[in-house]
């Protein structure tokens, strides 16, 4: 049986690791921290969450809560940790992320066919990479520079980037509770984001007309870190700085993150202009991430910029926000059926390099490489689920031929359409559905095998 190298303790890396061990294949794990960490990280756990602690809607009539109840059928050891580290999102799944890195590094450490080791790989050519026969490049898309450099020269064309930004964090106790306050968009499945309710669970700082026009002005006009001279900023749309949204006009944030329907004022009785989410961060409920407030201005700008929200007038940040560099590459392009690199069948890009994006895909990419891997080594063959499910879509994203490739995250928009005519309300449910259906019948069949 082959040796396995894994470059990266992030969600893919630590997921593939821990699914080859469960399936008796040992492995090498390389990661760079604490020795060397990025800008964006600042613990020394595995996995650690930058962006946010939200992994999104649960709801099955979703993409993303089909996949995450996916990875639940297959065992996924990333959604073991996720649901015990669990923190009040209505029916999104957020986690306590000190408390969800903890479990994952713990695993990690604890399991004897895992080693872990404290290095930064410069290239797939790394001296420390010599004598394995499989390696699994799950570095994440804040990749050292060399190694993105080695990647690139490796499958023959520039690397691809796009530029991800993460919101503030907000120490609750610095709230003006006089005038946030706590409720749900309708008090039903609409509120909270990416499809989810929020029952209560966010905090709500409502703005009228013209304390909205004071931020958006003050917004606009802000200082922002600005990127280097030779680099494109491309920005993911699913992610997009706040203040690149509020560049398109006044009213994309009202209509975007910001959005105020569904919501009544307490002290007014009346639907406030616009409304700043506030979503909680850890299981003791003492910090709050700022929902879709992702940016790129500077420190002081931040503290000055979002003090002008009402309610947060003395807030004090816990992280502010900032931005960086995503690596990842053309997949369709320079991917082999089986998902290695057409030009080292040696090497699995794992996780958001290869073109996922998002925490959820990322786990799962790197749960389905070490599939992958575990069937070459022990001389089997794997079926792709259906591109009817939520990981077969994800996957036949990676695959299929487009006109300009781009990081996904799982919707519904990469599985094909009903063959025959489905109510338009009815359609996620159908999705869902077709997709439970068809995953079992895999997974079955998988199990068979």
């Amino acid at each position: 049986m082959g040796t396995v190298a894994i470059i990266g303790a992030g969600l893919a890396g630590c997921e593939c690791a821990r699914v080859l061990a469960a399936r008796g294949i040992a492995s090498t794990v390389f990661e760079s921290k604490p020795g060397v960490k990025s800008m964006a990280h600042v613990s020394n756990d595995l996995s650690e969450l930058v962006c946010s602690n939200s992994l999104r809607s649960d709801a099955l009539a979703s993409g993303i809560g089909l996949l995450k109840q996916e990875l639940r059928d297959m065992g996924s050891p990333f959604m073991r940790d996720a649901d015990a580290s669990r923190v009040p999102a209505g029916k999104a799944l957020a986690v306590d992320r000190s408390l969800f890195s903890g479990l994952v590094t713990r695993s990690v450490r604890e399991n004897p066919l895992i080693t872990l080791k404290e290095a930064c790989i410069s290239s797939l050519d790394d001296p420390l990479l010599a004598g394995f026969d499989h390696i699994v490049l799950a570095a994440g898309p804040l990749a050292a520079e060399s190694l993105s450099e080695s990647l690139a020269r490796t499958v023959g064309m520039d690397h691809c980037y796009f530029y991800d930004a993460i919101a503030p964090i907000v120490w609750g106790h610095s709230l003006n509770m006089e005038i946030v306050f706590r409720g749900s968009r309708y008090g039903d499945e609409h509120a909270g984001e990416s499809g989810g309710t929020d029952e209560g669970d966010y905090l709500n700082c409502p703005m009228n007309r013209d304390e909205y026009t004071v931020f958006y002005e003050a917004l606009l006009a802000a200082e922002k870190v600005r990127g280097r001279d030779f680099e494109k900023e491309r920005h993911f749309e699913g992610c997009m700085p706040i203040e690149a949204l509020a560049e398109r006009g006044p009213k994309t944030l009202v209509f975007g993150p910001m959005k105020p329907v569904g919501f009544t004022d307490p002290r007014t009785g009346r639907r406030p202009w616009a409304i700043l989410q506030l979503r909680t961060e850890s299981l003791n409920g003492e910090t709050f991430n700022l929902v879709g407030c992702q940016t790129k201005l500077t420190y002081p700008e931040q503290a000055r910029v979002f003090r002008l929200v009402p309610g947060l007038e003395k807030a004090e940040f816990v992280r502010y926000g900032s931005m960086h560099r995503n690596t990842y590459i053309n997949s369709p392009k320079v991917l082999s059926p089986d998902g290695s690199l057409a030009a080292r069948p040696d090497v699995f890009p794992a996780g958001q390099i290869s073109g996922v994006e998002g925490y959820v895909e990322s786990a799962a990419h790197g749960h389905w490489v070490a599939l992958t891997l575990a069937a070459r080594l022990q001389g089997r063959t794997l079926d792709r689920p259906p591109v009817t499910t939520a990981l077969g879509a994800l996957l036949g994203h990676l695959s299929g031929e487009q006109k300009r490739f781009q990081p996904s995250n799982a919707h519904f928009g990469l599985m094909p359409e009903p063959e025959h005519r489905v109510p338009k309300k009815e359609r996620k449910e159908w999705y869902a559905a077709r997709a439970r259906a068809d995953f079992a019948a895999w997974l079955a069949a998988q199990t068979r095998s």
